[in-house]
């Protein structure tokens, strides 16, 4: 904890930075939990609930790819202020499907919304390596992920009081949260030495803006350092069953204990409260751990991951599932913790946007598959059998991530610094 404090004082970029992200996050769940209500009073169906998340969700992953090229030509911090105050205005539209009870409303601006959030949320990632210190790295991207998982919690429950009291007000906050947002990344102080461009040395620079040679660029880079490429492939891997819980919870919570909407939240309370652990534990974690400790540490939690999920499928009393779920979570905590630490250490500054884009785009598109695969496989499958599965397909991560590591094909990267020469990727048209 001491860390922690210490960062947010002496670190005055970091302290804006991680103050507007509580504001925008917790707005983003106001906005979440007024636009899925919204949707179930004026329509009372869930198909149209179904088609605001594909909604959301297309544009995310379709505008993944841009946003990353575009945070690597162009001044990151200009972008995501740029981000912050499209989805200000485009939360404000939101408003007119409350007044005109229009369900396409929801959907178009749902897609609107999303479709600018990459830009800023991989934007995010690519300046914290700029804005604090080798040694502030592991702490700030615990703090980071740690508050996400927070203001998941607060936001929740603060937008479904809010909404109670008027969609309109829950949207009102949500904009204004962006614009809050945006003015902390306006008073960031750019390094001297760096700024907020990344310094590009690859005869693209020359050639203009060429969004999909610069992609493949970022695709071969990532390809190139085997650590980047495993922890890509871990987070795609872990989707395939991750993607599953956000159907399962329900369908646990609904029909196999029959708890209702108070059984749904609690499985997701105790999700949440064992991301918090894990995120802690992950917090002191890292800063004991060697590289080959880190890498043991990661195939472990995912072996455990996978079995707690399969334990939680398979328990017949509704608090030895909890405590179940609580594990499994922990462990993916612990997991994204370590993971994003090396990769915010690793990545060079000129790649960063377009490998935390990609590794978001692709984490996301494996998501959705994983969603529909769970609710194609409920209308013919016991929910039990579903989560057993999707337990399985997120743990055999672990079996690629060992073999990796035990025939010596995941090496400790040279860290890339600003001062370094940076590798150059050579032109390869068969990516």
């Amino acid at each position: 904890m001491g860390g922690l404090l210490q960062l947010l004082r002496r670190n005055r970029n970091y302290r804006f930075t991680w103050t507007g992200q509580i504001v925008s996050e917790i707005g983003d769940n106001f906005n979440n939990i007024a636009v899925f209500a919204l949707a179930m009073a004026l329509t009372h169906s869930g198909t149209v609930v179904a088609g605001v998340l594909l909604a959301r969700a297309i544009p995310a992953i379709t505008m993944g790819s841009l946003a990353g090229v575009v945070l690597d030509r162009f001044d990151r911090k200009r972008i995501m202020i740029a981000s912050d105050l499209v989805r200000a205005f485009v939360a404000l539209g939101f408003i007119s499907a409350v007044t005109s009870h229009r369900i396409w409303v929801l959907y178009a601006f749902s897609a609107l919304l999303m479709a600018a959030s990459p830009f800023f949320s991989a934007g995010r990632s690519a300046i914290l390596p700029t804005i604090v210190s080798a040694e502030e790295i592991h702490t700030a991207n615990s703090l980071t992920q740690t508050t996400q998982w927070v203001t998941l919690t607060i936001g929740t429950f603060l937008g479904a009081t809010v909404v109670s009291i008027g969609y309109k007000w829950a949207f009102v906050f949500n904009a204004l949260s962006f614009a809050f947002s945006a003015w902390c990344i306006w008073r960031l102080k750019a390094p001297e030495s760096t700024g907020f461009r990344a310094k590009r040395t690859t005869l693209l620079d020359d050639d203009g803006l060429r969004p999909l040679d610069e992609y493949c660029e970022g695709l071969r880079y990532m390809r190139s350092v085997p650590l980047v490429f495993a922890i890509a492939l871990l987070s795609v891997g872990w989707a395939t069953g991750g993607g599953a819980a956000q159907i399962l919870f329900t369908l646990f919570g609904e029909v196999v204990f029959n708890r209702g909407a108070s059984g749904i939240g609690m499985i997701w309370g105790c999700a949440g409260l064992g991301l918090l652990f894990g995120g802690a534990v992950a917090s002191w974690l890292g800063k004991q751990l060697s590289f080959n400790g880190y890498k043991l540490v990661v195939f472990v939690d995912f072996v455990v991951h996978g079995a707690m999920y399969v334990l939680f499928s398979r328990a017949q009393r509704f608090d030895i599932a909890l405590l179940f779920i609580f594990l499994s979570r922990a462990c993916m905590a612990i997991n994204s913790v370590l993971n994003y630490s090396y990769l915010l250490r690793t990545i060079e500054n000129r790649f960063r946007g377009r490998v935390f884009a990609t590794i978001d785009t692709f984490t996301w598109s494996m998501m959705m598959v994983s969603m529909m695969g769970a609710g194609i496989a409920s209308m013919h499958f016991d929910p039990r059998i579903i989560g057993t599965v999707a337990g399985l397909m997120s743990s055999t991560t672990a079996i690629f991530w060992g073999w990796a590591n035990w025939t010596g094909r995941l090496p400790l990267p040279a860290f890339a610094t600003e001062e370094q020469p940076e590798m150059e990727v050579p032109p390869d048209r068969t990516v």
